[in-house]
């Protein structure tokens, strides 16, 4: 049920980790990538969770080195992903296979790392209520950064003004304008 064309026309196409899990679903996803690759469009994923992680650590691995150009992980996954018990290692471990890697590490902010280059992001200080989400609006607001031609720094001042927004009350999704937010920064 994957349609070409609307596949076709995206920039970025964002896989998470978690659809990762029956035949039909890699199936759907790997016919997903293609498309986006054929028309010149970038292939991204999160890795969800270090459980999925764990379950299929070897297709990971495989996707990241053949097909994916922005990966998305926290700090346990990526450490996981790569079974070391550094960050730095696991980074050093990533930055070959990707274009960009992009990597929360919850009140310490995030890392980009595009080829030899490496950003540093600080995390956005909230009352963190609920953390349900904050992966996938971190991934948004760095994608929509992306997307739009910003800079790999603001892009993940984008991500963690998203995140911070949803972490700071229960539920998943935004209650506050992002775009107000972003504004009001000045991003």
């Amino acid at each position: 049920d994957i349609d070409e064309a609307t596949v076709a026309a995206a920039k970025v196409t964002y896989f998470e980790g978690y659809m990762w899990d029956t035949d039909n679903q890699k199936k759907a996803i790997l016919k997903a990538m293609d498309y986006t690759a054929a028309s010149g469009g970038l292939v991204s994923i999160s890795l969800s969770d270090s459980f999925c992680v764990d379950r299929f650590r070897g297709e990971f691995l495989d996707l990241i080195r053949d097909r994916v150009d922005i990966l998305f992980a926290n700090e346990d996954e990526i450490k996981s992903l790569y079974e070391v018990d550094s960050f730095e290692e696991a980074v050093e471990l990533l930055r070959p296979h990707v274009q960009v890697g992009a990597l929360t590490r919850s009140d310490k902010g995030s890392m980009i790392i595009a080829g030899s280059e490496t950003i540093e992001v600080s995390a956005d200080k909230v009352d963190v209520i609920d953390t349900t989400g904050a992966g996938d609006m971190y991934a948004a607001g760095f994608l929509y950064g992306y997307t739009n031609g910003r800079a790999l720094d603001i892009c993940g001042k984008l991500g963690s003004l998203a995140a911070g927004e949803v972490i700071s009350h229960l539920g998943a999704r935004p209650e506050a304008a992002l775009d107000g937010l972003a504004k009001a920064r000045g991003l």
